[in-house]
């Protein structure tokens, strides 16, 4: 079994806990698209497609912030495109501050991910929220959770869930990871 990274713009930096998990583990490989800083949705569901094709079944797909966005799009994409139904065996995804595209302070640059898929994701899921948030108020989360079918855990006042946040390797989170689909999930390098 696979992890899947799909951090947010400007990818994850060296102490954002997405690139200490990818350091510490094994088996977890992270998305590759065209460009971190100006964002194409197109561009990042193909990344993710590619990346989902080479991880093989039982991938756990881990997002953050854009990433969770580009995760929606592309099981939408999936589903509607007819594509495998099953998402490729996706065995679940951990959707960490999910961030609402039209929210104030949602980059400009990532405004093609808008309008943002409601459908039910064909996997499980997890969303991660804090109450502090500052690109998503815990009600969107809320929204997200109930539209994609998701169970919701919020974590309290973490701002961005990201390095900013003091994390460190956020082992509350790679626990939260290894129950969402009951899996094993990498073990250390």
């Amino acid at each position: 079994m696979s992890v899947l990274i799909v951090p947010g713009i400007g990818n994850s930096g060296a102490e954002h806990w997405q690139t200490r998990w990818q350091e510490k583990y094994a088996d977890i490989t992270r998305i590759a698209p065209a460009s971190w800083d100006a964002p194409d949705c197109d561009d990042w569901v193909a990344a993710i497609e590619r990346a989902v094709q080479a991880s093989g079944p039982q991938t756990q797909i881990v997002a953050h912030s854009l990433g969770c966005l580009a995760v929606a799009h592309w099981a939408h994409s999936r589903v509607t495109g007819g594509a495998a139904t099953d998402t490729n065996g996706i065995a679940g995804a951990l959707l960490v501050a999910v961030p609402d595209p039209d929210g104030p302070v949602f980059p400009g640059a990532a405004r093609g991910f808008a309008p943002l898929p409601t459908q039910r994701l064909p996997f499980p899921s997890l969303i991660v929220a804090s109450d502090d948030d500052p690109y998503a108020k815990a009600d969107y989360a809320q929204r997200c959770a109930q539209a994609w079918g998701s169970r919701l855990h919020r974590i309290g006042k973490r701002g961005h869930i990201n390095a900013a946040s003091g994390l460190g390797d956020w082992t509350e989170g790679w626990r939260l990871l290894e129950s969402l689909t009951g899996l094993g999930s990498a073990s250390a390098v």
